[in-house]
């Protein structure tokens, strides 16, 4: 029989952002989509830079990637902000899933010295070292902890979370004049979280889905995945942009090469698209693309969507 403590024990986690870098609209973009999300917010709701947070208990909680926008998305949700005493957090842990802006840059934010644990790979938390700036977070209340690919860790007590590699690339600031695209390693992470036999998945970037990819996501209860772009030409056509999403990393939604199609027939039980770009059509609530998608079987993420395996 079950206790009442285990009774309340559940995965709770909250969309914090829903957008890929830039979030939506973009401040300096009038690309269809940016101009509705401005001009009609029903039909184009605006979201900020992709992250999320997790909960076994609804007081302890870990982000997952750091947002520029965070200090925002925090205020947004009451269980992520201070109570108690002067200074607290609930936050007790965060993990980076690889080194882009968007998902790093908010860490500089959270420097007011409450301690939190630092999750990355070993090759990230070397690009956060050698950036000076990241030093604000001070090693006395930081502890900066390497996660070795598919070693299982404690995110929080009870709630254990596995790192693993998935086809992607280096962040666009550390590109050199060689690019390995769709190239797994410690630069690009995917993360699951397991909870009494249920597995949820957070991939917000992600070149391809291989044959070892779609094992592990068989069975799944849930799985948040990379929707940066509808169509790997997107950018191009909207004249927002001159590189296709393959070159950064990042397979289409759509198409016989695309996401959609390559989990079709993979046993997952809720699947929601996030990171999703300023320009993807899917982000506009009565487009033929977004009900294309929905007819798939898949959801469209936006800030504050709730998600309780």
């Amino acid at each position: 029989m079950k206790s009442d403590n285990d009774r309340a024990r559940r995965l709770r986690v909250r969309v914090l952002g829903a957008a890929a870098g830039g979030g939506l609209p973009q401040w300096n973009c009038r690309c269809s989509v940016c101009r509705l999300a401005r001009t009609e917010p029903q039909r184009v709701v605006p979201r900020t830079q992709s992250s999320i947070a997790v909960s076994v208990d609804g007081e302890h909680w870990a982000l997952i990637n750091c947002a520029p926008e965070v200090l925002a998305q925090l205020q947004r949700e009451p269980a992520l902000q201070p109570r108690g005493d002067d200074r607290h957090t609930p936050i007790q842990s965060i993990l980076v899933t690889n080194g882009d802006v968007d998902h790093v840059a908010g860490l500089l934010s959270l420097r007011e010295r409450s301690p939190f644990r630092l999750y990355a790979t070993p090759e990230i938390h070397g690009v956060l070292r050698d950036n000076p700036i990241f030093n604000v977070l001070a090693p006395d209340c930081v502890q900066r902890c390497d996660v070795a690919l598919d070693s299982r860790i404690e995110l929080l007590p009870g709630l254990m979370a596995t790192v693993f590699a998935v086809p992607g690339k280096t962040a666009l600031y550390l590109e050199g004049d060689q690019v390995d695209i769709g190239a797994e390693g410690e630069s690009t992470v995917g993360v699951e979280f397991e909870l009494d036999g249920q597995r949820l998945y957070y991939i917000p970037g992600c070149a391809t889905v291989t044959p070892r990819l779609a094992d592990r996501l068989d069975g799944a209860a849930a799985l948040l995945f990379d929707g940066t772009l509808w169509r790997d030409d997107e950018m191009i056509l909207a004249g927002v942009g001159h590189k296709t999403g393959q070159r950064m990393g990042h397979m289409s939604m759509s198409g016989e090469a695309g996401s959609m199609t390559a989990l079709s027939d993979v046993a997952i039980d809720r699947r929601i698209f996030i990171h999703i770009n300023n320009t993807n059509p899917v982000l506009i609530e009565d487009s033929p693309e977004r009900r294309e998608a929905e007819d798939a079987g898949w959801e469209i993420a936006f800030d504050g969507m709730e998600i309780t395996p």
